[in-house]
């Protein structure tokens, strides 16, 4: 359904809760079939709270049940990719961008079907987020990230008590396998402190993570070897020749880095975040909206998506870009400078959750070259958990949805079959599935052959065609 961009700009009111107080109520008009304003509750520059003056918050209520459906928060990685751009307006938000770049059309399978949802810009200097302090642009890393976000959390539930008892669980993909458990464990520190549940978390779920650098890398040729994306060879001679452990990934042989240089020249031209979806050769705005399917998700999204964001309608109704960047606005930061911590692996953070008693889901969008199923596979190896549950086929409307697997420790690992990096861009019905499972404390619904149409045809049978 097209939308005119004025009617659309109601999805990012009712403005920041500090400004509205200010200025008073602002008057928005919109058609008779979008969105109406109470969907989102906020969409927060929330100014002078941490040691920045603004971090950019768009909180959706959930579709119903708001008052019982948890919390959850969203985090993109990178580091340094906007949690508004993609996971709000490309992945897991109501709506998404059209081709035009400047109205939208409606998500079915947004996740705010199943809980409260926070997307947080973070750290600043990511999207619209920003400091006014030149000294925290190069002053970033995990540890000053979460702390930081915890802050930042504090003070949105203490802006907004209603939800402060309500549970919540963390999510985000990518680089955020190291923002979301940091955060996790600054939350546990930070109640187990204080003797008391500050902030009531429940569980985390991280997809296509990165969880441990050795393992990822490993995982991320034996991927490229598994599916015809470099020679047996090449693989063969990384697994020879380079050792991706922390003592020696920067001291690496002529031997390996000729090895794993040919192995990336020859996944240079295919999207390495979905090995099976095709390049974006034109991202062009288009006069008129193209015909938008959620069956099928737009390689060239990022481009509508910054064209979005860079209308100055939409930054008005946003309070956003307070800075007056010099600059368009951008899905990811290059400004953020030097990373200064980034701990070689967060598996012992993962066991800490599953000690206090944490849900921890960890999903992989099977297509995705860049933190593969291999890697996370290799990751979760590391732990040497005991299996709960056998690997298994999951199954949504009659169909394979992926596989899964479940470790004592409630940890639960999940493939989301023709998924890439970004899960609910590519697979959005499944990825709903997967995460209403996870907020419900489900495991995945197993098939049977029944469901199967030709699980029964014999070998015999199978000759004769």
């Amino acid at each position: 359904m097209e939308r005119n961009p004025c009617f659309l700009l109601v999805f990012f009111l009712i403005l920041s809760c500090f400004v509205a107080e200010s200025y008073g109520a602002r008057k928005v008009k919109y058609s008779e079939n979008s969105t109406r304003p109470s969907l989102v509750k906020t969409l927060a520059l929330i100014k002078g709270l941490l040691s920045w003056e603004g971090l950019l918050l768009l909180f959706v209520e959930a579709k119903h049940s708001k008052e019982s459906l948890p919390l959850l928060l969203w985090l993109n990685g990178g580091p340094g990719c906007s949690s508004l751009a993609y996971g709000a307006m490309e992945e897991l938000g109501p709506f998404r961008v059209h081709s035009d770049g400047k109205t939208l059309y409606n998500n079915k399978f947004s996740w705010n079907d199943a809980a409260n949802v926070l997307f947080l810009e973070s750290p600043a200097g990511v999207g619209f987020s920003y400091s006014n302090r030149t000294s925290d642009y190069n002053d970033f890393g995990d540890r000053k990230t979460a702390a930081d976000n915890y802050l930042f959390l504090r003070h949105w539930l203490k802006r907004f008590p209603e939800y402060k008892s309500r549970d919540l669980y963390i999510s985000g993909e990518s680089y955020a396998g190291h923002y979301v458990p940091q955060l996790a464990h600054t939350i546990l520190y930070h109640n187990k402190k204080a003797n008391q549940t500050i902030i009531n978390l429940k569980g985390i779920a991280i997809g296509n993570a990165v969880i441990n650098d050795e393992t990822d890398n490993l995982g991320m040729y034996d991927y490229y070897g598994n599916h015809a994306l470099t020679s047996p060879e090449t693989v063969q001679k990384i697994h020879q020749y380079c050792n991706f452990s922390p003592d020696f990934v920067s001291k690496q042989s002529r031997e390996c880095n000729l090895a794993s240089g040919k192995a990336d020249h020859d996944t240079a031209d295919i999207d390495i975040y979905n090995i099976y979806w095709p390049l974006c050769h034109n991202g062009n705005l288009t006069a008129k909206p193209k015909q938008a399917s959620l069956a099928y998700f737009d390689p060239c999204s990022d481009y509508y998506v910054q064209a979005y964001f860079n209308t100055p309608e939409v930054q008005e109704a946003m309070h956003a870009n307070v800075t007056k960047l010099n600059h368009d606005w951008e899905p990811c930061s290059d400004i953020l400078g030097s990373w200064k911590d980034s701990p070689s692996t967060v598996i012992p953070l993962l066991q800490e959750f599953m000690a206090n008693g944490l849900r921890v889901w960890i999903y992989s969008g099977d297509t995705d070259g860049r933190v593969p199923v291999t890697s996370t596979q290799y990751s979760i190896a590391k732990m040497k958990l005991p299996t709960k549950t056998e690997w298994y086929p999951w199954y949504l409307n009659g169909e394979v949805g992926g596989y899964s697997q479940v470790y004592q420790g409630d940890l639960t690992f999940v493939t989301v079959r023709g998924a890439g990096h970004q899960v609910p861009s590519y697979q959005p019905e499944r990825s709903l599935s997967m995460i209403k499972h996870f907020l419900s404390g489900n495991p995945l619904p197993k098939g049977s052959s029944s469901q199967r149409p030709f699980a029964t045809v014999g070998l015999q049978q199978c000759t004769k065609l």
